[in-house]
């Protein structure tokens, strides 16, 4: 069974929301199911996806920078990924799920640290531009959690990076950024309920998946 009679051929997937809310542990059983039906999938992140956009995921995670250094070296990172995998991808019919895309930008650095959005605006025009215009996923699965919740599964989940030790106004802000995309792109975005249980979230993905025929 090809791709295109199998389902969403060329298809871009963004998964979204703030760290603890789940949304990484659900991209990989969906891979996997659409790989056994004969969908060629790839899993991808951001930042990183590269050689040179996880080098820079390294240092974005770990580095002290102020706002601006950060979106700059973040969308570097985006501008490799989009022109060495995730475009050849998609040109070649494969589905592309990525953990976080450049809603997260907004989220994050935009409504988190209130960097400017216009900056923000300007370089995504910049690194998405395309001759059928920005580059934004088809879709966009934002994991909505309440931040002290997401706080409670990260305790016991790893160690925490520069953004996970961000106090819970951080997230508060994060969390409202996200709506805020949600709101602006409704075409795009489909908000899953993370605070229900693991199946019944899974059950929401699908249930937006579906609704577009994938």
């Amino acid at each position: 069974m090809s791709a295109t009679q199998a389902g969403p051929a060329g298809r871009f997937i963004s998964f979204e929301g703030i760290d603890g809310a789940g949304k990484s542990s659900h991209i990989e059983p969906l891979a996997e199911r659409w790989r056994q039906r004969g969908i060629d999938v790839l899993r991808t992140r951001e930042p990183g996806g590269t050689p040179l956009a996880e080098t820079l995921r390294d240092l974005v995670l770990h580095r002290p920078m102020d706002a601006l250094t950060e979106a700059l070296l973040i969308f570097a990172a985006r501008r490799d990924h989009l022109e060495r995998v995730i475009q050849p991808a998609l040109d070649s019919g494969v589905v592309v799920l990525c953990d976080r895309f450049t809603d997260a930008s907004f989220a994050y650095q935009g409504a988190g640290r209130g960097f400017d959005r216009q900056i923000l605006a300007t370089l995504e025009a910049w690194v998405q531009s395309s001759p059928n215009g920005l580059r934004q996923p088809d879709l966009t699965l934002w994991f909505d959690l309440d931040p002290a919740l997401a706080a409670e599964r990260l305790v016991a989940a790893r160690a925490p990076d520069r953004f996970e030790q961000q106090d819970a106004a951080f997230f508060e802000r994060v969390r409202r950024g996200y709506g805020e995309r949600c709101a602006a792109e409704p075409q795009r975005f489909v908000r899953i309920d993370a605070g229900q249980s693991r199946e019944a979230v899974a059950a929401q993905v699908a249930a937006a998946l579906s609704a577009r025929g994938w």
